[in-house]
């Protein structure tokens, strides 16, 4: 027969107070022994078990948190009931129940510490991988029976004759843009004339190769790591390696060539559609005839200014590439790393373009092609 679990509360000369527990500790019998006991005197120094009964996990946890609540002793329990508390204690977790704040300095260093150390775990990866693929294509240039010109001619489909459309558009509203903030500047100055070069040099040495370089990573650089990633997740990968074919040559160089052959055609067309963009505001707002912006593009646009976004594009192609390739790589674990590994390509494509358009600006006018 179970015996309702009660308890009472006994006070010593000395003003110490005793909880005397009675009946059986169990979940059968417990009741609503835990919300009395919160209502209690909520301090004790003793907890006696010489009159409980049958004790449970239940009833022994109860006494074990009771106890180091209050920092109060057991006494009276028998050995079954002791060593049932004993145990509990052992495997309760020794944690605050509200940890403390972390300190907020520590936690910045952390971060960055943490930051710096995937960014340069990152441009290590990079550079490796890069190396898998130059050591692929000078195999392939040993064996060019090997390469795989199906796929190859399908990425220069997806990544460039497909973005045509998108690439031209844009391009197109940014040569709008482009003059139309630019003659609201100079005609401040009377030199709306100026718009030309502004339009033609901008367009030709920066705007068109960037921000198409900028569209492909957003582009195809995402789908070159969804597509990758998601054989990599569905172990695709694995099994051409498991047939003696190499992911590198099969997945990478074709998606590798498409951009570094695409990017300069790309970018060219980009550049001449901005400034044909340009051209029509210029006609429309500032009366200047399409004859007259064309030939006045030919003489203010040097041919070292199509020289820099040709050496330029492909390179970009290049970062985009195999950014994209090997994020898709690096896929493990579930579907959710799928779109982290996409975003991190894009992010990541988009940073070193712009780093390294930085680089060739200061790079071409060292050497003297301002």
């Amino acid at each position: 027969m179970t015996i309702a679990a009660d308890f009472s509360e006994e006070t010593s000369e000395d003003g110490a107070i005793t909880l005397r527990f009675s009946g059986d500790l169990s979940i059968a019998a417990i009741g609503d022994l835990p919300e009395r006991l919160r209502d209690s005197c909520g301090e004790a120094q003793w907890l006696d078990l010489s009159e409980v009964g049958y004790m449970d996990t239940v009833g022994a946890w109860l006494i074990y948190r009771t106890a180091s609540n209050w920092n109060a002793e057991i006494q009276g329990g028998d050995d079954e009931a002791n060593r049932l508390i004993h145990a509990i204690g052992n495997v309760a977790p020794a944690s605050d129940v509200r940890p403390d704040p972390p300190n907020p300095i520590i936690r910045i260093l952390t971060d960055v510490g943490e930051a710096t150390t995937i960014a340069f775990t990152t441009l290590t990866g990079l550079v490796g991988f890069f190396g898998a693929i130059m050591l692929a294509a000078f195999r392939l240039m040993l064996h060019p029976g090997r390469i795989r010109w199906n796929a190859v001619i399908q990425r220069f489909d997806v990544v460039g004759v497909r973005a045509l459309g998108i690439i031209g558009l844009m391009s197109f509203l940014i040569g709008l843009v482009i003059a139309q903030q630019g003659a609201v500047q100079l005609r401040q100055f009377g030199a709306e004339v100026f718009t030309v070069n502004l339009v033609g040099r901008l367009t030709m040495r920066e705007l068109g190769v960037l921000m198409t370089a900028i569209m492909v990573a957003g582009r195809s650089g995402s789908a070159f790591a969804a597509q990758i990633g998601t054989m990599k997740l569905t172990e695709e990968i694995d099994a051409m390696r498991t047939i003696g074919v190499s992911p590198v040559e099969a997945l990478v160089l074709p998606r590798f060539i498409a951009a570094v052959l695409m990017m300069p055609l790309l970018g060219f067309f980009a550049s001449v559609v901005a400034i044909i963009g340009g051209g029509l505001l210029s006609w429309v707002e500032l009366d200047i005839p399409p004859a007259t912006f064309f030939s006045r593009i030919r003489e203010v646009v040097p041919l070292t200014d199509v020289y820099v976004g040709l050496v330029k594009a492909p390179v970009f192609g290049a970062i985009i590439a195999v950014t994209g390739c090997y994020q898709g790589m690096q896929v493990k674990g579930n579907a959710e790393d799928v779109g982290k590994r996409t975003t991190a390509a894009v992010v990541q494509a988009i940073f070193l373009v712009i780093v390294l358009d930085a680089f060739f600006a200061v790079f071409f006018t060292w050497i003297g092609w301002n």
